[in-house]
């Protein structure tokens, strides 16, 4: 089983336009769509679609958006009650594909509300494959807790025979917090963006949207003690690095409708596909392909099984001398 922890979740909506975003402007929405959010409940939301077990912990009273969701959806969940409701997250999707986010920074949570997310996480550990951690924090949440988390959780079993692998995905602050020097463990798996990747590295990010550049940049990760690398790079593909090596895989030709849940995406066909025990080329492919997915979908959309066309995707070994185009 995979299981996904939400601490900032929200309810996620979309406002397609008619014409370009013109600032200042009025303008006219096609369509408004609202979905269940965070990016780990997109995660949940992704794997649930593919029929393998998932569950979803996440802060929530029992009568919110979020909750109602996912309980519409049918997909499992666990939550600590809390008083306050989730965030909003606008998007504003333009028809070439261009969206615009606006995040709220989501209800604060206290050091009780850690400590029973943690507990609940602890107790999942033991029929869990995967643990992803997976978003921003919200108001009052210290920024290690994510580090403290994968410390904890990295010591547990699953299903009684080998150790709980955590995957982390965030950004800023929290994610900078992954490696400071006081930590005592790294992630099984860590998926930053180029932008996220410059932060950990100090490089820049558009240079890290070249494959090669971004697979010496994750190696320095994996020095620091990261299992493995899941670096999307946008139109580009994404590469995957280990100890033991780096893959490149480009995307696929496709209209571009909407870049929202593109990376929860390919993180959960990267976890669909180590739970069925293919290659890590293979896990490349299946991340790019999902991310790819979702890409050509509108709005929050999130692809299933029948919008992943796997044969579209390739993966080769990525050595310093390649540099393969985008």
């Amino acid at each position: 089983m995979i299981v996904t922890l939400t601490a900032n979740p929200s309810v996620d909506r979309t406002v397609t336009l008619t014409e370009p975003l013109r600032r200042g402007q009025v303008h006219r929405a096609a369509s408004v769509t609202s979905h269940p959010g965070g990016k780990g409940v997109n995660v949940a939301r992704v794997v649930s679609g593919s029929g393998a077990p998932v569950l979803a912990v996440l802060p929530g009273a029992e009568d919110d958006p979020v909750v109602h969701g996912l309980r519409t959806a049918g997909i499992e969940f666990r939550t600590v009650p809390v008083a306050g409701g989730p965030r909003v997250n606008l998007t504003i999707a333009e028809t070439d594909g261009t969206t615009t986010k606006i995040n709220e920074p989501g209800y604060p949570l206290t050091a009780r509300d850690l400590a029973e997310l943690t507990a609940v996480l602890v107790e999942l550990a033991a029929r869990a494959e995967w643990i992803v951690l997976s978003g921003s924090l919200p108001p009052g949440v210290p920024v290690d807790w994510y580090a403290r988390l994968v410390a904890t959780l990295s010591t547990l079993r699953g299903n009684g025979t080998r150790r709980t692998r955590v995957a982390v995905d965030t950004s800023d602050a929290p994610l900078l917090a992954l490696f400071a020097e006081s930590v005592s463990a790294t992630p099984d798996l860590i998926k930053p963006n180029s932008a996220e990747l410059a932060q950990l590295t100090g490089l820049d990010a558009v240079d890290l949207e070249v494959p090669t550049a971004a697979a010496e940049a994750a190696s320095t990760l994996i020095d620091r003690g990261v299992g493995a690398v899941l670096a999307t790079l946008g139109a580009a593909g994404a590469v995957l690095v280990t100890a033991e090596n780096a893959w490149f895989a480009a995307a696929p030709p496709i209209v571009p409708r909407s870049t929202v849940g593109a990376g929860d995406s390919a993180l959960a066909g990267y976890l669909l596909a180590d739970l069925a025990g293919v290659s890590p080329a293979d896990r490349l492919r299946t991340a790019v392909a999902y991310g790819s997915a979702a890409t050509a979908l509108p709005g929050t959309e999130l692809p299933g099984p029948a919008d992943i066309i796997l044969e579209a995707v390739t993966a080769h070994p990525l050595t310093a001398a390649e540099h393969p185009a985008p």
